[in-house]
């Protein structure tokens, strides 16, 4: 068995047909078409429903699972030189709500993002239901053009976030979807408010080491003063390093690093 699939956990057949029954209720539909996605998810089993519903089923063991995740999030922050600035789940139900309320936050902003609908508790698992988004690609599936041109969104779509007191906290090219050209967001974490300035640092940096590997060190930084100026991208120096260890994460930080000190520098020199 992968280590992905041990540590994520299983839900029994048991249980997923007693979960597809509940939304069967719910939803008031005699029969449900249910299609599971066998997505690069540790921390929840996503399942498509009549191919309108995006529905996330979020065990026990997902929340402990995301409860590690976020204790070494936290210890990679003050590593950087950072107060720990994720916060952690108690229960399934909890994440589910989050999920729902920061898409919800995020849709208010103006911001893509699918549309929620509801989150619910059965038997011990969380529930997030969400609008299924049909067709689309992930940033990291397009061509190289058409990731150059949506770079600047990405940015754009992130400064829209922190102008407002919203981190996403867990920004990779997983979860900037594009559908019809529009970019959306989806699976924002957790993030302690107190902690915004540096959660805003490592947003940034994540949006950089997402786009490195795509288009470049150069063009993911010019990229990026399209919402930032020199000084604010150059936080994101302090956690490039922690950025890169993650599993979902590859990319040259020497070149970043070097991008972003230069343009900070020829920013200093024109003043």
């Amino acid at each position: 068995m992968e280590l992905r699939q041990l540590v994520r956990g299983t839900v029994s057949w048991e249980d997923l047909e007693s979960i597809v029954l509940a939304l069967r209720e719910r939803y008031d539909r005699e029969t449900l078409s249910v299609r599971f996605l066998d997505a690069d998810n540790w921390l929840s089993t996503p399942m498509v429903v009549d191919e309108e519903l995006f529905v996330k089923v979020i065990s026990p063991q997902n929340t402990l699972v995301h409860s590690v995740f976020t204790t070494g999030r936290n210890l990679g922050a003050l590593s950087s030189g950072a107060a720990g600035f994720f916060e952690p789940f108690r229960t399934p139900i909890e994440m589910a709500r989050h999920e729902l309320a920061a898409t919800e936050r995020m849709r208010s902003l103006g911001v893509n993002a699918p549309e929620p609908i509801e989150a619910f508790e059965h038997d011990g698992f969380g529930l997030v239901v969400l609008e299924y988004l049909p067709s689309f690609r992930s940033l990291d599936e397009l061509d190289v053009s058409t990731e150059r041109e949506l770079a600047p969104v990405v940015f754009e779509t992130l400064r829209t976030l922190h102008d407002n007191g919203l981190a996403h906290g867990d920004l990779r090219a997983e979860n900037v979807l594009i559908r019809d050209g529009e970019l959306y967001f989806i699976d924002a974490t957790n993030v302690n408010e107190s902690g915004m300035d540096d959660a805003m640092g490592y947003d940034v940096a994540c949006a950089l080491a997402a786009l490195e590997p795509l288009i470049g060190a150069r063009e993911a930084v010019e990229a990026g003063l399209a919402a930032y100026a020199p000084g604010e991208l150059l936080t994101a120096v302090d956690f490039l390093d922690f950025v890169n260890i993650r599993p979902d994460h590859d990319c040259e930080t020497t070149a970043l690093k070097s991008e972003l000190e230069k343009r900070a520098t020829d920013d200093e020199a024109t003043r």
